[in-house]
Order: C-alpha cells, then structure tokens, then sequence
C-alpha cells in the first residue's frame, strides 16, 4: 500500500439502491490528501446519498467504499473517525457551546483534562473563544454553524464530511463562512467531501468537484476547467448560463489555429478544447456554447473592442435586471434565439429595453458541446 493509498478516500463502482430506485449508479471517485472535494448537482442527484454512505449511515451498498486503504463495509459510523457537519446544525439545546463540542470527545471517553484543552483549540480555531458558556438559541446562524464545525473537528477526524451546511444561512453570512470555511480548511489540512447545490459555492471553493446526475457521475475535475471547458451539455448548462448555436464544423483546430463553426449568426472561431470527439470532420453538424460574461454588448453600428468578433446579424434588448456592478441583458437575436449578456456598468443608464445593439464574442470563447 503506498502512502497515497494510506491517506485516501476511495469508492469503486458504488451502487445504492431504494426499493426499485437506484440512487447511486456505480460512481467511482478517489479525493486526494488534504483536499477540499465538492459533490455537486440538482435536487435527487445522489449527492447526498454518497456523503451519507460515506459518513456510515447507508449501510446496505454494493461496490467498495474505502478510506487509508481499507474497506469501510460493516464499519459502524461511530467508528470511522469521520467528523460531520449536518445540514440543520444538529446542536443540543440543553447543552452549552463547550458541551456541544466536547460530546464527540466525551463519548470516546476523553480525558476532561485533555477535552477541556481540546474544546478552547477548536473554538479558537472557528473563532469563538469566550463563547464557551452560551447555549445554541443566544447564537446566531453563523455562530451555531460555528459551533457545529468546532464539534466535527474537536475530536480530529480523518475526514471532514459536510452536507450543505451554508443553506441556512443568508446570503451575506454564505459569503462570510465560505471564507472561513477556506481558512478552517487550510490550516487543519484535513480532506473534505462538501456536498451542495450551490454553483457558486463550489466554483469558489473546490480543489476538485464532481457533478452527479441521476445517481451518476456526470463531470469531474477542477472547478475552473469543468466551468470552462465542460465535458456534457448538462454540465455546462448546470454550471452557468449558456449561449447556444448550432452549425457545422468549418475547420478542426490545426497548427495552433482555432476551430471554425459555420452558423446562422456568421462563422465563429472555437478555443483550442483539451480534447475533440473522435472521428468530428469537417462538415459535421455541431452545437457551440459561450457563456455570458465573453459577451460584448454596445449601442447598435459601435465598433466592439480589440480581441472581439462581432455576430453578423442584429440583437436586441428583450430585458434587463441591473445587479450592482453588472446588468443582466435578456437579448433576442435573428430567428428566435434568446441569449444572456453579462455587461459591467461603469455609471451610466445602461442599454434600455427594446434598443437595438451590436453583440460581440470575446476571441475564442466558444466551445464545443458534446
């Protein structure tokens, strides 16, 4: 066994079943050391399903859950060392702060000595020293989804196991505990398997994520790759909003030179993809995506700016919804088409609605969909 194999969360071909539905469809996954891995995906995915029979509490599974090299069947949750962070906090409302966070401790017959030290580490750790003595119900959000972190790691788990544990909270406290969520996680280095279905959420905090889809694995890889160059049309469409065109393959990317795709709105040029479907020639009918923000939008017959090719045929604002620093332009193009421009406002009124405007793509932000 090498030492990779040691310090590793693993599962081969993982299936779960419900009566007749099938909630895992054979996902194999490894997480590495220390890393920070997000299970992504709509509502009855299997994300959660996974972290849960991770954690112990699906008991009946075929396939192979292993962690340091060792097969997790038939080991009790208790037992595997996994701390856990639930959805709902899952605090005790009789108990203080120091008692909720010793619990895991005391059950495992700790010290008090030794409990004493280790509930002021982890509270420090979360930043909430001096709150030892409080009971859930004076805390905020926040602070109880502190306190709910300090339990998982007082009793320094192997692995770190969190089930959407930002949902609760609002959008200015998500913001918030992202950040320390970052911070907790790299200064204990402990590897983490984080569940949500929040885009954002794990665009900006995953080393790695993996995108479920009807109990199987649909994507995985590092946030800013899967985002920019996705390997399905679902998984490009569930990370972001996605402009589409259909056409046919001009020219395969060669000798440093971008792929063209023929379309209704002009000849578009297509990023150098990390890989190409086998045997896609010339002629073959293809679909190409950008996302919103390579959009350039401008008052209709303005020249966009170097670096931008402008579509040959006109658009024009269906609506808009101004979001601070940004508008979100609802455009309507030649044909039918409904596009979505994310434009930066640097003062001014904006585009108004129903004027018409030049759209320009930002070179080589087109991609392929498989």
């Amino acid at each position: 066994m090498n030492r990779r194999d040691r310090m590793s969360l693993s599962t081969e071909n993982l299936v779960v079943r419900y009566g007749n539905v099938t909630a895992l469809a054979g996902i194999t996954l490894r997480l590495e050391p220390g890393e920070m891995f997000f299970l992504l995906g709509p509502s009855g995915c299997g994300k959660s399903t996974l972290l849960r029979s991770v954690a112990g509490f699906v008991e009946e599974f075929d396939g192979e859950i292993a962690f340091a090299g060792d097969s997790l069947k038939g080991v009790p949750a208790h037992r595997r060392d996994f701390g856990m962070v639930f959805q709902n906090y899952a605090l005790f409302p009789h108990l203080t702060v120091a008692g909720n966070v010793a619990f895991g401790l005391e059950a495992r017959g700790a010290a008090a000595g030794d409990v004493r030290a280790r509930v002021g580490e982890a509270l420090g750790l979360v930043g909430l020293s001096g709150y030892e003595a409080r009971r859930p119900g004076e805390l905020s959000g926040g602070q109880q989804q502190r306190v709910a972190l300090a339990r998982a790691l007082v009793i320094k788990p192997r692995l770190l196991l969190l089930d959407e544990p930002l949902s609760n909270l609002d959008a200015k406290l998500r913001w918030d505990m992202r950040g320390e969520i970052k911070r907790i996680h790299a200064a204990t280095g402990i590897t983490t398997l984080y569940v949500t279905h929040d885009q954002k959420e794990a665009l900006s905090m995953a080393d790695r994520m993996a995108i479920l889809r009807d109990g199987k694995l649909e994507a995985l890889g590092p946030p800013r790759e899967l985002y920019l160059n996705p390997p399905t049309a679902f998984a490009a469409a569930f990370l972001g909003d996605v402009n589409e065109l259909e056409g046919t393959l001009a020219a395969r990317p060669s000798n440093g030179s971008p792929g063209r795709v023929r379309t209704a709105l002009g000849e578009v040029r297509l990023s150098a993809q990390p890989s190409w479907p086998e045997g896609l020639k010339e002629g073959a009918a293809v679909r190409v995506f950008c996302r919103p923000e390579s959009l350039w939008l401008g008052e209709a017959g303005a020249a966009p700016p170097a670096g931008h090719a402008a579509l040959e045929q006109p658009a024009r604002v269906a609506s808009s919804a101004f979001l601070g620093t940004n508008t979100l332009y609802e455009l309507a193009l030649q044909g039918g088409a409904a596009w979505r421009c994310l434009r930066h406002e640097d003062g001014g009124a904006g585009l108004p609605d129903g004027a018409n405007v030049t759209l320009a793509i930002r070179d080589e932000a087109w991609r392929m969909l498989a």
